[in-house]
């Protein structure tokens, strides 16, 4: 096979040093380089390593105990005053910042829903993009809230409030519900409402 006579032709078998052979027949060594069996093993061995480093007695990280969080329990409404598609405004879980709610009775089954037909549901009322306020874009017979104002973000209330058009990336918080005869409770929220670090701090 003919080559130019500054092509380089590597010549090597696997464990031995590299050697390159020039176009004129003269041969040069290059120890430094790394062969594929010893990366391999190298690579391995950092592996093990690693894996191995919490077994060795002061080298694990400590335990973390659970941070739970305490909702409070708070009454939002009725049953027995709630009507299809005609929401009731509230905020949880207290009087701060971004804390608008709202909760209404969509005539269909729901994820999270409560109630007789498994209908009756409530979110916090901020787009989870930029906070954009949506307490009165719900879409009756639709079961949507939006389209948001700032970029058009619309959430499937339906669905445990995930997003189905829009800029939006997360669901909308849910407020989890509690009935108790006629009487509705909030009692926690999935998910976090937009602007806060911690749900429970404004």
């Amino acid at each position: 096979m003919a080559h130019d006579n500054d092509q380089l032709i590597a010549v090597h078998q696997e464990d031995d040093p590299v050697q390159t052979r020039t176009g004129d027949g003269s041969t040069a060594t290059e120890s430094n380089c790394v062969t594929r069996r010893k990366f391999i093993f190298g690579s391995g061995a950092i592996v093990a390593g690693t894996v191995m480093l919490p077994a060795l007695p002061g080298m694990g990280g400590k335990a973390l105990a659970a941070d739970l969080a305490s909702y409070p329990r708070q009454l939002v409404g009725s049953l027995s005053q709630l009507r299809v598609d005609k929401p009731v405004s509230f905020t949880y879980p207290d009087e701060g910042q971004n804390s608008q709610s709202m909760i209404v009775k969509l005539g269909n089954p729901a994820g999270g829903g409560i109630g007789p037909d498994m209908d009756v549901v409530a979110y916090n009322t901020l787009c989870t993009h930029m906070g954009g306020v949506m307490g009165n874009t719900y879409i009756p017979r639709e079961n949507v809230l939006g389209p948001c104002p700032f970029h058009q973000s619309t959430f499937d209330l339906t669905r445990h409030g995930i997003i189905i058009s829009g800029h939006a990336t997360e669901s909308l918080p849910q407020v989890l519900l509690e009935l108790d005869g006629d009487k509705i409770y909030a009692t926690g929220l999935i998910g976090l409402i937009y602007g806060r670090y911690d749900n429970l701090k404004s």
